[in-house]
């Protein structure tokens, strides 16, 4: 998953930065409202971390902007201001939620996960795909009730998976979302995750829960496809 954090005061940037990378995610960083709004409309984010107050461009403006370009990203607004006024102002411009600064990271983190549960259309902390459990609060993975040892990027790979559980997701989109910019797009470590995942979660061949569509990508199939009927691409095609 792709975060996006768009804060103008250095050490708070990279706190957050650090925190979310430790939490497994890949992280853009802008230091004002201009550099921000061109990553939020020009990279594969997942979920946007915007301070109102900001340079060049107010965080309300980077919103803004952001929508009326079809931009859908779920947006987390920080902010310093505690009138109830600015929040609404906020959510009215298109932001989905907000954290008011001083702020604990593990309340970020949360509400990013949360974001991140309801734009893959789940409500609960627990993400169910057939026989696939997994738990976004302790990132523990189950198989029919058993648990699974995976690593950070094998628990990140199935999350985004299972997020988008029934549609075709490229190798291109798998690399834009789980590495930083300078990894080298040519390397086929998408493809000895994808395959150490397969043997974890099915190591009997049972239900066979990730299919590759040669030069299309991969599809989380365990369980009814999302939305039904035949699986939504996304993403340039990459070989599989």
């Amino acid at each position: 998953m792709r975060v996006l954090v768009v804060e103008d005061e250095p050490a708070l940037r990279e706190q957050l930065a650090q925190e979310l990378r430790r939490a497994g995610y890949t992280v853009d960083v802008a230091a004002d409202g201009a550099e921000g709004l061109y990553a939020v409309t020009e990279y594969p984010i997942d979920v946007a971390i915007v301070d109102l107050g900001l340079p060049k461009l107010s965080g309300l403006d980077v919103i803004r902007r952001a929508r009326s370009q079809g931009r859908t990203t779920p947006v987390l607004i920080l902010t310093a201001r505690d009138r109830w006024q600015d929040k609404v102002e906020g959510l009215q411009a298109g932001a989905d939620d907000y954290v008011t600064k001083p702020f604990q990271v593990e309340e970020v983190l949360a509400r990013v996960q949360a974001l991140l549960r309801r734009a893959g259309g789940f409500a609960d902390p627990v993400l169910r795909v057939g026989p696939i459990a997994l738990d976004t609060r302790t990132q523990q993975v189950e198989v029919d009730g058993q648990p699974i040892d995976l690593t950070t990027f094998e628990y990140r790979l199935l999350e985004y998976l299972v997020l988008h559980a029934g549609e075709v997701v490229s190798k291109t989109e798998l690399t834009e979302k789980l590495y930083e910019q300078d990894f080298e797009r040519d390397s086929n470590t998408i493809e000895v995750f994808v395959g150490r995942l397969r043997r974890k979660l099915d190591p009997d061949d049972r239900f066979r829960p990730i299919e590759t569509l040669r030069g299309r990508g991969y599809r989380l199939s365990a369980g009814a496809p999302a939305g039904g009927g035949d699986a939504k691409e996304r993403g340039p095609a990459g070989s599989a």
